[in-house]
This record gives structure tokens, sequence and C-alpha cells, in this order.
């Protein structure tokens, strides 16, 4: 009896215990009083802006009231570039120069132009050298090409090797004085040297340098014969070279012009001494080197 009785004694105290239970997990929070109540019909946020759009700026109370009696605000005039950033700018051709001549870098030039040594004409009957645009001067001129190879390490400085030739010398065609035995005389150059610039103007795409050279040079008489038969070479030529060989030390000053990174034409010009022996050498027939001593030689050219 004692059991039963202390067994439903605990019934109404686990049923207070469920009742509990269910109460606090239906019924919602207790809201604070600070808190307020939630709307039944909650607004959404506005969308977020679409992407690269630029978001307008919201007027302040501030900036909308305006104080009693006060004029209203003028709209802002809209800004205008000035002339300073509207105008290009004048160092913009000296800027994209300086960006390629600034690297250290190397330079091959293709030079065509003229040789002339006033003072040596090829015979004593002949005064002018043939060229492309025609005689030049009272001594001897003729058409030169050559090569230049200069390695520039900095802005103003550079260095190098070149090798100028005349591939088609003037002649004398009445060298000899027998119209028996026609022979011609003709006079050709070759030098080979180092030189060095200074390039002390700069303006946009251009420049301006001066500069040394020095080398040996080699003039080569050829005499020729045209009497006689043909016959085999290994019985003899018609032709007779003497060489002179000597040194040559010069200035020379021209100008460049950059039409790109990698293209550059300019022009030239050239002052040597060329210093020869003073004997003239001589072939086993009695023809002689026509130079000898010291002769002055200009050279007129075209860089690319």
């Amino acid at each position: 009896m004692d059991v039963e009785r202390r067994h439903r004694s605990q019934y109404p105290t686990a049923l207070s215990a469920a009742f509990l239970f269910l109460s606090f997990s239906l019924v919602p929070a207790i809201a604070r009083g600070d808190e307020p109540m939630p709307s039944p019909n909650p607004i959404p946020p506005p969308p977020p802006p679409p992407i690269g759009a630029q978001s307008q700026p919201q007027p302040s109370a501030a900036s909308t009231a305006a104080p009693p009696g006060s004029a209203p605000a003028q709209p802002a005039a809209p800004a205008t570039p000035s002339l300073r950033t509207a105008k290009p700018s004048e160092n913009v051709g000296n800027d994209a120069l300086y960006r390629i001549i600034d690297r250290p870098h190397t330079v091959a030039e293709l030079e065509a132009g003229i040789i002339a040594l006033p003072s040596a004409p090829i015979s004593a009957r002949q005064g002018g050298g043939d060229t492309p645009i025609g005689r030049v001067g009272r001594g001897d001129a003729t058409m030169q090409i050559g090569i230049h190879v200069l390695y520039r390490w900095s802005r103003s400085f550079e260095i190098g090797a070149g090798a100028l030739f005349a591939p088609a010398p003037t002649s004398d065609d009445e060298y000899g004085g027998l119209r028996a035995l026609p022979r011609t005389h003709s006079r050709s150059y070759f030098f080979l040297g180092t030189e060095g610039r200074w390039i002390p103007v700069h303006y946009k795409f251009a420049e301006a340098w001066v500069g040394v050279s020095i080398g040996g040079v080699v003039v080569a008489d050829r005499f020729s014969t045209e009497a006689g038969d043909q016959v085999p070479t290994i019985l003899g030529t018609h032709d007779v070279t003497v060489r002179t060989e000597g040194f040559a030390a010069g200035i020379q000053g021209g100008g460049n012009y950059y039409f790109s990174e990698n293209w550059i034409g300019g022009a030239s010009l050239r002052a040597y001494n060329w210093i020869l022996p003073d004997t003239p050498r001589c072939s086993s027939i009695g023809d002689c080197a026509s130079l000898s001593g010291t002769v002055l030689a200009l050279e007129l050219g075209l860089l690319i």
C-alpha cells in the first residue's frame, strides 16, 4: 500500500514538468520592453546597384535646408581642362629618344658617299673625279661605300670601328701617251680604323655629334695595258697594281635622325690627313705610285 501511494503521488509532479516543457517550447521568447515589436510584413532591403554603376550621393538635410533670406545656390560650372593638360607636352620627343639612347646598345651603319682628294688628281691632264653626281673638284674624287659598327654605352658617347673603300675608282684612259699602246691608270682607296664620337646635341628625334678617327689606309694604283694578245694568266696579266700603305687620322662630324627604335638616318663629313711614304714604290716596268707624303682627303657620306 505504501508503494502504491508513493507512485500515485509522483503523477502530479511528472504532469507539471511536461506542461512547463511544452509551454517553453511552443511559446516564443519573451520580448524586452526596449525592443520594437516585429512587423508582420517586413520590407525587404533594396537590391544592390549593378556592377559599374556609380552611386549618387544623397543630399543631406543640412545642405538642402537653406537659411531664411539667402539666395538659392547656383549649380557648379563644369570643370574645364587647363591649357597645360590639354596641350601636348613639348618633351614627348625628347623622352622617346632618351628611352632608346639611355640604354647600352650597338649600332651598325651603312654608308654611301664621295671621297675627294683636292690636291691629288688622277693625272696631270685630268682634273676632277668621276662620281654619280658628275665631276667634283680639281683633284681625284670617286664614290665610296662602307660600314661602321659602334657601341653606345651612354647618351653622349660611342666608340667603334669602320671600313671604307672605293668600288669604282676614276680612270685615266690616256695614261702612257702613245696611241699604239693604249693604257689606263686608276686609283682606289681602302680605309680601316677605329673612331669615337661625342653626341652633345639632342633635340626630339634628332642629334648631332663630333668625333675623331684613326687607322690605316691603302692606296692602290692600277696600270692596265689594253693592247696585246690574250694569253693564259700563268704567262702574265695586262694589269700591274702598286700598293702604298700609310697612316690616317682625322676629325669628323654629323647628325642622325631616329625614324624608329631600329632605323636611323643621317649624314657625316670627315677630313683626314693621310701620311704615306715619301718615296713612292714602283713596279718592275717603271709604273710608280702616284701618291706620297701627306695627302688631304675629304669624305661626305649618307648613313642608315
